[in-house]
């Protein structure tokens, strides 16, 4: 290493020092400080973070550390591309006290080194991979202030590359970083030799899982031979994670068990408890407090058939219901699903019984669609008002369409969910009336700077039929509420017969934009407008309402409280409270 009339080093050692040098913390900021003149904040923290703690020292003693810290600095100057800094002292005595003395540097930065030259190669079986060698750092190009960050950050990436799709005899042949100071000239150059390309060989599961290996097997998206890319292993860990039947995984694809450079994949499982019971205690202005309580069986035999059941209770709704999955290939997104249940709800003029059998086929689709078929037969009884009760069986098959896109589950910041709906019902396949039901939904989320959010949602529905009063009340159309239009009770937008009583309409059109401003860490303020009704003519008015709220994002999940107006008062608008908890989308 010499550094006249060429500073030329190789940059292991250096590497972990730029991080130090970034992640110090600032400790001597009380006696000994630094000043860097100019516009050059980071210059400024990269220099005092490097100061050493030197608390307590006397004037004499701060005069030994002099050169000692003018060192520090300008290593720290050096990391950023500054090789030749004027650097200034003095030491002070506040009062005369010596216990106050303070040493002040005072820096001049000088002229930076810039980029002369970037020579990057990338030789061997992998030179032609563009996972490998496309969209690497642009930085430091030819005429930048010369960054050992970046530079190490350049290198590392194609160190990274190289092991996360399977190169693991690769190595640098050449990895140099040339300085002339005097030139203020640097002059990178890093060729890299990757060697062959590993594959992923055979998939073995080790005894004690108690599942049919032949089923295991679907959760694997690689046949063998296919060339090595750690997210291929990183997807079957998660998916076998995820997958609600164990509660231990461990997927190793040792490159060092590679046998001409085949690497075999051994999956280690632990099954978790096959049963659980939970219950839970909910709230919501649309029906008020809740109890909800579920049991199901995660895994029923060694094919991961799964069964289970729920119940929800509040004052207007009660249900029960039953299902029984089947996971086909590949499970994580595909399975016949048979439920059963039982609903019945009092809401507004509205009473209602609806028994329901429905088995439902889910299949994703490559273009990332969930389509969802389904064949339901249910019979409802229902009344509206003080009307006559009524009676109404329907054999209604399906198709659905959707799909959710998000950065988060949990409290996403972007994304969106769309989702479309068919069904229908004729009265010559076991139903009593002619029906065709359609209902569309778009949400989409997205944030600006951190802290502004917009949100929209937008639902429709449409129902055509011979015989509208033999149209059940759950596949007529309701508004208002906490999920429809603010400002208005739940469901309580939609025609009326001759006696004032809201029976449901042909149409459903809703939609929402809101802002919201984070204002502190997981706290949120909501500005929103909503406007939406269920109508029988198209040209019916629709019902606005107007408010603001607060979101909280708790550890159990965002919680929203909104105060809102309805502006339309023959629509029954006011001021309300709605509360309601989930995710956004």
């Amino acid at each position: 290493m010499y550094y006249h009339p060429i500073f030329q080093r190789r940059f292991g050692a250096l590497t972990g020092l730029i991080l130090l040098l970034i992640a110090a913390p600032f400790c001597a900021a009380e006696q000994v400080t630094v000043e860097v003149k100019g516009d050059y904040p980071q210059l400024q923290d990269n220099a005092q973070a490097f100061l050493r703690d030197v608390d307590g020292r006397s004037p004499d003693g701060l005069r030994r550390y002099v050169s000692t810290a003018r060192s520090q600095v300008s290593t720290a100057l050096k990391a950023l591309g500054y090789y030749n800094p004027d650097i200034e002292w003095e030491i002070t005595r506040p009062d005369g006290d010596d216990e106050l003395a303070q040493l002040k540097l005072t820096v001049e930065p000088g002229e930076p080194v810039l980029v002369r030259s970037r020579t990057v190669e990338i030789n061997g079986p992998g030179s032609d991979d563009p996972a490998l060698t496309a969209n690497l750092p642009e930085r430091p190009a030819v005429g930048n202030v010369l960054d050992h960050g970046q530079y190490s950050s350049l290198r590392q990436t194609i160190q990274n590359r190289a092991r996360q799709l399977g190169y693991f005899n690769g190595s640098f042949e050449k990895r140099l970083l040339e300085v002339n100071p005097e030139q203020k000239a640097a002059d990178i150059t890093l060729i890299y030799q990757t060697g062959p390309r590993f594959k992923l060989g055979d998939v073995s599961f080790e005894d004690g899982h108690g599942f049919d290996v032949s089923f295991l097997r679907q959760f694997v998206t690689f046949d063998p031979g296919t060339p090595y890319n750690s997210a291929m292993v990183a997807k079957l860990s998660n998916d076998l994670s995820n997958s609600g039947y164990f509660t231990g995984v461990d997927v190793d694809a040792n490159p060092s068990e590679a046998e001409d450079t085949v690497i075999p994949v051994v999956v280690s499982l632990r099954p978790r408890d096959p049963r659980s019971v939970a219950a839970g205690i909910g709230f919501s202005t649309d029906v008020g407090p809740r109890l909800r309580g579920t049991w199901r069986e995660h895994w029923i035999n060694e094919w991961g058939h799964r069964r289970g059941a729920e119940t929800e209770l509040s004052q207007p709704r009660q249900n029960i219901s039953t299902w029984y999955e089947i996971p086909l290939d590949p499970p994580m997104t595909d399975s016949i699903r048979l439920s059963a249940g039982y609903q019945r709800e009092d809401i507004e003029d509205v009473e209602s019984e609806l028994i329901t059998l429905e088995q439902q086929w889910n299949h994703q689709l490559d273009t990332g669609w969930l389509q969802t078929a389904s064949i339901k037969l249910e019979e409802e009884r229902f009344r509206f008002g003080d009307g006559t009760r009524e009676r109404t069986r329907l054999l209604l098959p399906g198709l659905g369409y959707s799909k959710l896109q998000t950065d988060s589950s949990f409290d996403p910041s972007r994304g969106y969910r769309l989702s479309a709906k068919v069904t229908g019902a004729h009265r010559a396949v076991l139903s009593d009336v002619d029906i065709l039901h359609v209902l569309l939904l778009a949400k989409g989320l997205y944030t600006v700077a951190d802290d502004h959010r917009f949100l929209s949602r937008v639902r429709l529905g449409a129902v055509a039929t011979n015989r509208f009063e033999d149209v059940p009340p759950s596949l007529r159309f309701f508004a208002g509420g906490d999920q429809s239009v603010r400002g208005y009770g739940y469901e309580s937008l939609s025609p009326e017969n001759s006696d004032g009583v809201g029976v449901g309409g042909r149409y459903l059109m809703s939609g929402s934009v809101e802002y919201q401003y984070e204002f502190i860490d997981n706290w949120r303020a909501a500005f929103f407008v909503d406007k939406g009704n269920a109508v029988d003519n198209l040209n019916d008015p629709l019902a606005t309402g107007v408010g603001a709220g607060i979101r909280w994002v708790s550890p159990v999940g965002p919680l929203r409280l909104d105060v809102a107006k309805g502006l339309d008062p023959e629509f029954g608008g006011g001021w309300r409270v709605h509360f309601s908890m989930g995710p956004e989308i």
